[in-house]
């Protein structure tokens, strides 16, 4: 009975190890693709109403030398469509979980991309229900997308995750919540810390 006991012990340890190896291999895996990936084939997305989110995604264009592509509502959003403490439209879409507002225009050469920086502001604890429609409307199979997003107080949370099944061919990389202006050396630490795994 003793000699059973251990063995399940020692059993379950080298399963967590064997666990521990496996994911550590996948961050490693994905850091390496991250830093082996040309300027040319990094995308840096991004939806802002407020500029947070777009001063943000041009630092990170800007370090790694990535295209620029601002999601644009067909339908821009006014102030009025911002008011969370109405019936305002943005907490409309946000309370209909089909809701999938049109975006004007769209990325002629999503192909040619390897890695999408994915940038939102933060909702009522979600990623505004545009961001589905971008995932939606391209096939992401094989590219790895690494979201971010800015909130004045509210963390990633499960935004990204909530995500994943509008892009469920691709791989997804842990996010980053940025204040309203972080500094450049702030995003830059925070993408050396992607490469280096």
């Amino acid at each position: 009975m003793k000699r059973k006991g251990i063995f399940l012990f020692f059993t379950a340890i080298c399963c967590l190890i064997f666990a521990f190896t496996i994911s550590a291999c996948a961050d490693k895996n994905n850091s390496d693709k991250l830093g082996d990936t040309n300027s040319s084939e990094i995308l840096v997305a991004y939806f802002s109403c407020t500029k947070h989110t777009e001063g943000v995604a041009e630092q990170i264009a800007d370090i790694t030398g990535g295209t620029l592509y601002e999601i644009t509502p067909a339908i821009p959003y006014t102030s009025e469509d911002l008011n969370y403490n109405a019936d305002c439209r943005a907490n409309r879409e946000q309370n209909d979980a089909n809701a999938r507002p049109e975006i004007s225009g769209n990325v002629g050469n999503m192909s040619d991309y390897e890695v999408v920086y994915l940038g939102y502001p933060i909702w009522w604890g979600e990623a505004p229900k545009i961001i589905y429609t971008f995932l939606e409307s391209y096939d992401f199979t094989g590219k790895t997308v690494v979201p971010f997003c800015t909130s004045g107080s509210s963390g990633i949370g499960n935004s990204a995750d909530n995500l994943h099944g509008s892009a469920s061919g691709a791989t997804w990389i842990s996010g980053r919540r940025f204040s309203s202006s972080p500094s450049q050396s702030e995003v830059e630490e925070w993408l050396n810390g992607l490469i280096q795994g």
